[in-house]
């Protein structure tokens, strides 16, 4: 079985527990957070226990996500949500630190050496600069964009599609 823990420079990634309902509460009803994110933001903790409830209960084989900590706090989650795509957020507290950065390095690394995955994948809102920036500079390339993919509330919003290849599978093709 993978790794339970990630240790980078600053941050620990581990899996999530029931313990962790206050901390992702906390990032998940924050409309700031959500503002891209493919759900309205949390209106209670149900809704982030039931969140946290798929997490912690999903198949290795179909997720690999992750908790975000800095300094011993729950900052966010990271991770292979449905493999082999990766997703994160952040509290807009510890935005513009590279902690996201920092995380999806750790876990890019995880995903091509551990897993041996061809390739990464990432979608996001069009919208979201810092993580179109994030994407791009860690390597992906857009590979899309699609009109209308998701309804929040009574806003419809697109999506960008993006792709990082394994470089080892590069190196030997």
């Amino acid at each position: 079985m993978a790794s339970e823990v990630i240790t980078t420079e600053r941050l620990t990634l581990r899996r999530a527990c029931e313990d962790d309902l206050e901390a992702l509460y906390a990032v998940f009803s924050n409309p700031d957070a959500m503002r891209y994110w493919d759900t309205l933001p949390h209106e209670d903790r149900e809704q982030t226990r039931r969140f946290m409830s798929r997490m912690i209960k999903a198949s290795e084989t179909k997720s690999d996500d992750f908790v975000v900590e800095h300094q011993g706090h729950v900052i966010g989650k990271a991770g292979f949500w449905r493999r082999p795509e990766v997703g994160y957020i952040l509290h807009p507290d510890h935005w513009g630190k590279g902690f996201a950065r920092e995380a999806l390095t750790a876990l890019i690394a995880r995903a091509f050496d551990y897993h041996c995955w061809p390739h990464i994948t990432a979608e996001i809102d069009p919208r979201n600069d810092r993580s179109r920036n994030l994407l791009t500079g860690l390597g992906f390339t857009e590979t899309g964009f699609a009109e209308k993919t998701l309804k929040l509330g009574d806003l419809w919003v697109d999506s960008a599609y993006f792709r990082l290849d394994n470089p080892s599978d590069a190196a030997g093709a």
